[in-house]
């Protein structure tokens, strides 16, 4: 009786362990996206480009408008420096702000998608992320072709497949100026986000505030003439995302 017993509690703890790998392993799974904007490899595995195919030029991204300040302010520095930009929007930030959308693309400038609310994907269940990306779609109009980046940078499975099934392609960046924190100042964005620049990297940058530190967006329009500058000192130019294959 107690060597029988002995086995079944050797047996079950074997279960056990083989219970708690299983769940290890589905776990790392569903993170593994979360890795791919710090781990190049990954987001090649995943097939989530960081870089793009441009001819003496760098793609401009700004992400988490349209602000109400912020955009228009962006936008003057581009209009000055003649750039053009692809602006990741928010599908919240779109219906407070009105028509500042229509100006973004009026201006030349090219419209992602960046969710219809800033929250991680990894935590939304499907239902609760078709729902984010419908009224994403809706609020920007976008259409199969669009570009899309998930807030943070960060994908799970599920959103993969959900993103690539509306024909949206996901993009990630190369390169960022980290001017969403408190701390940022112009010349250290610039700095950050224009070093050893090369043709076919994606920039980020952000234009509003409202997911990050406040007034944050004053830093990004300050750095901007500079990173512009170095962009130009580069030989490169600062162009919006070209159009994507739909749904890569």
């Amino acid at each position: 009786m107690v060597a029988n017993g002995s086995r079944q509690a050797r047996g079950g703890a074997r279960a056990l362990g083989a219970g708690a790998v299983v769940s290890a392993a589905l776990g790392a799974a569903w993170c593994a996206p979360a890795l791919a904007p710090v781990v190049p490899p990954v987001s090649a595995v995943l097939r989530i480009a960081r870089r793009l195919e441009l001819s003496a030029a760098v793609a401009l991204t700004f992400d988490d408008g349209p602000h109400p300040r912020g955009t228009p302010a962006v936008l003057e520095v581009l209009r000055e420096h003649g750039a053009t930009a692809t602006f990741f929007v928010v599908g919240e930030q779109v219906r407070r702000t009105g028509s500042l959308l229509g100006e973004i693309a009026a201006a030349g400038h090219g419209i992602g998608v960046h969710g219809d609310r800033h929250r991680l994907l990894l935590r939304l269940p499907p239902r609760g992320l078709a729902r984010d990306l419908d009224r994403a779609g809706e609020a920007t109009g976008a259409a199969a072709g669009a570009w899309h980046r998930a807030p943070y940078g960060i994908y799970s499975p599920a959103a993969l497949r959900a993103v690539r099934r509306r024909g949206w392609t996901p993009l990630l960046w190369s390169r960022w100026g980290r001017d969403w924190r408190a701390g940022a100042t112009p010349a250290g964005v610039a700095r950050t986000l224009a070093r050893d620049l090369a043709a076919g990297d994606v920039l980020l940058l952000h234009d509003a505030d409202d997911y990050s530190a406040p007034g944050s967006w004053r830093t990004t329009v300050a750095a901007l003439p500079r990173v512009l500058e170095a962009i130009a000192a580069a030989g490169l130019r600062a162009e919006a995302v070209p159009s994507a294959p739909s749904g890569r």
